[in-house]
Formats: structure tokens, C-alpha cells, sequence
């Protein structure tokens, strides 16, 4: 009898909360949200993996600006160029926060880190730091020889490699290299790779944090917002973040003793060089773990990220030839054929940068802008966003809605040379306040070592078959088949390869 009664009542009592949730909704003014929000666990019953996927569906149903429940907290999704300006824009100040989640606390050296701390005066230091000392334009110019010489040694190992077209060059072992001598040798003065270099065990192990770091990634959104879904399920996640975190610490820490050891001064100091200047300065503020903490985001970032871009950059143009050879023509009649491109050329080279914009533009190094969280309540869309709420943009659908890109899923470089006004339709690096610091940096790497690959080689696909573009299920988006590709160096720069 007691299970009939319970039967009999249970679907009023649905219908009552159904009733009040929508009541709630309507009066608030907020978002539209997928029904119903279960108690405590919220929507997690309904996002399935890969998560991106999930959202976009969500997005498709409710529009450009919904919201859901992730556990108890309140997530927005915004997937439209205006909403972003709404966010990162008009209430920029107000999403300036970021959310407590558990990469943040282990990746993000306790929320201290420059992509994690909260906004504050803090974050206000760090971020001057950046911009003035460490990512300033003076700074990359001082160091600019050393992306020169990075890339020199790129292009001899491609053309070792590739043995005169016989072998298929593995791309993205070769991308790794270039990027992390890069960045080690910006940060510490260390050359990790290479026939001199003696050191590749310890870059191997910084690959493998990275890695590992990449993987966890991959998986602590599944585990930040339910406390007692964290409790059950995510122990050992947490655990594993520890160890991570601790074997970061390690390396960098190692890398700071060095420098400090070593006592080297001179015109052009490495990173770690000029922040032990500053902390003999104030060494109440520059401690080890602030330098540890910056040198950790630019090589996690720096690398990784400028990894994938370039590795998705070759792919498309080995699928499409015609961008390639163009690419190809217009250093040629800029570099000539005497000399290997430069810095100092990139000016002149817009239809090479155009070419990574519409890399970036179509497969973004994470299809979604680190979470922001809104210190107060404002108006996105005409709906009312509460204090607290944590902010996903949907760079990935933004940068390829058609409604601003014509035909957005065909590679075409000459979109910018267009110039047209697209807003917040493409923004790799993010926007407003929290816009990465490291877009300079990233851009003259990126954009120098694929127009040395473009002008020193020929390359083809191996086979008749296009080039595999599946992307990882994740919510940053590597490819999944690493590229592998032939080449053989152009007739007028063997002769320059033979004597680098």
C-alpha cells in the first residue's frame, strides 16, 4: 500500500518541482537551461563525453547564451561573436575572475599562477611583470637570435631526416624540439636538443610532465564541482595532480639553482635571469615560487600550444597545395633565394601569417577560453548571469560560425586579407584582461618555423590519400594521427642546408 501511495503521489510532486524550477527561471530572467537540474548533481547526468560535443547540442536547443548546472555550480555557455563581447568586453572587469577548480590548484601553484590567480592587485603585478620584463617587445627582440638559430637547426634536422625524400619525417617530434630549445634557452639559457646538447633525458622527462599534464587535463572537468561526486570518484585523480605537481616543482626549482649558481650576468639575460635581479630587489615578492610559477605557464603553454598549431598548419597545406606554393612564391620574391628567412622578415610576409590565422581560426589550440567567473551579477544576451558563475566561450563554434566566415570549414588564407570587421569572431589568444600575454612570443615562433619549413623544402602527402584532420575529444584538440609527410629540400636551398 505504502509503494502504491508513494506511486501514486510521486508524479504531483515531479510536476511541483517541474512547476517551481520553471517559476524560478521565468522570474529570475536567466538563461534558458536544459530540464530538469537534478539536486546536487545538477546536469551532470546529462553531459556525455566528449564534452564539447555536448555543449554545441545544448547550444543548438537553447541558442548562443544558456546556462547549467554542474553539480551546484552555475556554468554560462556563450557560442555567438556578440554574447563574447558582452562578456569580455562590456563586462570584462566583471569576468575577470577565475573559478576554483582543481587544475587551478595543482597546475596553478594554489591559484598563484598568472592564468589562475584571481583578479587583484596580484594578478595586476604579474600581468605588468609579463607585459614589461619578461614578454615585452624590447625583450623578444633581445632574444630573437636565439628563434633564429632554433629554426636553423629545425630545417637541418628535417633535411638529415628526410634523406633526400627516401624517409617520411615525423612532424610533431620534430615541432617539440624546436619549441622547447626555444623557451628552455629563453627561460634558463639551455639547449635541451640536439647533437650537443647532451641533455635529452631531462627534456624527455619535461615531455612526459607535459604529457601527463595534457592527459589530466583532459578529464578534471569531470570532477570539480560535486563535492561528494569529487569525494567518491576523484581521490586518486587528485593524487595523481600531487605527484604532478610536485615533479613540475622539481624540474623548474632544478632550473632556477642552476642560473642562480651560475652567476652569469651579461647584455642579453636569460628570463630567470632578470626575475633573480628583481628578487634580489624585493625578495619578499620574487620568490622562488613566483619565478617557478611564471617559468612553469610559459613553457606549459608555450610549447604545447605552438606545438599543435604548427603540426595542424603543415597539415592543412599538404591539403592544399596551391596555399602552399603560394606561401612559397611570396618568400621567394621577399628572402630571395640566397639567405634563410628572418625575423626581421616576417613584415613583409602577410599571406604567411594569414595562413596561421586561418589555422588558428579553424582548429584553435582549445576550443574553449580558460574559464572566467563573474565577481558580480550582470546582463548577457537580456539575461541575468548571478554573481559566481563560471564562464565558458565557445572559441572553436565563434570561429567558425557562418554567419561570419563564409564557408568557414574551407581553408582559405585570403579571408584576411579582406580586413573585415569580425569582432570577437576570432580571438585564439582570448580577450580583455585575461587575454594570454604570450601572443607575441608565440606568433614570431610559430609563424618564422613554418616559413623556414615552406622555403627550405618541397612536401608532399605520403600516398594519394589526404592528410588525417580528426581532432581529439578533448577540450584542447591535438591531433589525433600525428602528422607524417616527405620532403625534399628545394634545388636552390640544398646548397644553404649542406652548410648549416
Amino acid at each position: 500500500m505504502e509503494s502504491l501511495s508513494l506511486y501514486l503521489y510521486l508524479p504531483t510532486v515531479l510536476f511541483i518541482i517541474a512547476a517551481l524550477y520553471l517559476f524560478s527561471q521565468k522570474s529570475k530572467n536567466l538563461p534558458p537551461s536544459p530540464f530538469p537540474a537534478l539536486p546536487m548533481i545538477g546536469h551532470f547526468y546529462l553531459l556525455k563525453k566528449p564534452l564539447h560535443k555536448t555543449l554545441s547540442s545544448f547550444s543548438k536547443k537553447y541558442g548562443p547564451v544558456f546556462y547549467f548546472l554542474y553539480g551546484s555550480r552555475r556554468v554560462l555557455v556563450v557560442s555567438s561573436s556578440a554574447a563574447a563581447e558582452e562578456c569580455l568586453t562590456k563586462n570584462d572587469i566583471v569576468f575577470a575572475n577565475r573559478p576554483n577548480l582543481i587544475f587551478g590548484k595543482y597546475i596553478g601553484n594554489n591559484f598563484t599562477s598568472i592564468v589562475w590567480v584571481g583578479y587583484g592587485d596580484y594578478w595586476r603585478n604579474l600581468r605588468k611583470l609579463c607585459s614589461q620584463e619578461i614578454l615585452s617587445s624590447h625583450r623578444l627582440q633581445k632574444l630573437s637570435s636565439i628563434r633564429i638559430e632554433e629554426a636553423k637547426s629545425m630545417v637541418k634536422n628535417v633535411f638529415k631526416l628526410s634523406d633526400g625524400g627516401l624517409n617520411a619525417v615525423e612532424m610533431r617530434p620534430v615541432f617539440f624540439a624546436l619549441l622547447f630549445n626555444v623557451l628552455t634557452r629563453m627561460i634558463a639559457g639551455k639547449r635541451y636538443y640536439g647533437e650537443e646538447s647532451g641533455k635529452s633525458e631531462e627534456a624527455k622527462r619535461f615531455q612526459d610532465i607535459m604529457m601527463e599534464t595534457a592527459r589530466l587535463a583532459s578529464v578534471a572537468d569531470m570532477g570539480n564541482f560535486t563535492s561528494v561526486l569529487n569525494w567518491f570518484w576523484f581521490r586518486d585523480l587528485e593524487n595523481q595532480f600531487v605527484k604532478l605537481s610536485k615533479r613540475r616543482d622539481e624540474f623548474m626549482q632544478n632550473l632556477i639553482d642552476e642560473v642562480r649558481g651560475s652567476g652569469t650576468k651579461g647584455e642579453n639575460k636569460t628570463l630567470i635571469q632578470v626575475l633573480l635581479d628583481l628578487n634580489e630587489a624585493k625578495p619578499d615578492y620574487y620568490k622562488d615560487d613566483v619565478i617557478k610559477s611564471l617559468m612553469q605557464t610559459l613553457l606549459q603553454a608555450g610549447v604545447s600550444t605552438s606545438v599543435d598549431s604548427l603540426e595542424w598548419a603543415m597539415s592543412l597545406l599538404l591539403n592544399n597545395p596551391d596555399v602552399l606554393h603560394k606561401a612559397q612564391n611570396e618568400i621567394d620574391n621577399v628572402v630571395g633565394k640566397d639567405g634563410l628567412i628572418t625575423e626581421s622578415h616576417l613584415p613583409e610576409l602577410p599571406y604567411l601569417r594569414y595562413i596561421i590565422n586561418e589555422t588558428l581560426r579553424m582548429y584553435p589550440v582549445a576550443r574553449f577560453l580558460i574559464p572566467h567567473e563573474s565577481s558580480d551579477e550582470c546582463t548577457i544576451g537580456g539575461f541575468h548571469v548571478p554573481r559566481g558563475t563560471m564562464l565558458l566561450v565557445d572559441v572553436k563554434a565563434i570561429q567558425n560560425d557562418p554567419k561570419i566566415w563564409g564557408d568557414p570549414e574551407i581553408f582559405r588564407p585570403e579571408r584576411f586579407q579582406e580586413g573585415n570587421n569580425v569582432g570577437l569572431g576570432f580571438m585564439p589568444f582570448g580577450s580583455g584582461r585575461r587575454k594570454c600575454p604570450g601572443e607575441g612570443l608565440a606568433t614570431r615562433v610559430v609563424v618564422l618555423a613554418l616559413g623556414a619549413l615552406i622555403q627550405c623544402f618541397n612536401w608532399d602527402r605520403i600516398g594519394e590519400e589526404m592528410v588525417d584532420m580528426t581532432e581529439g575529444h578533448g577540450l584542447f584538440a591535438p591531433k589525433v594521427v600525428t602528422l607524417r609527410a616527405k620532403c625534399r629540400a628545394r634545388p636552390s636551398m640544398v646548397s644553404l642546408l649542406s652548410e648549416i
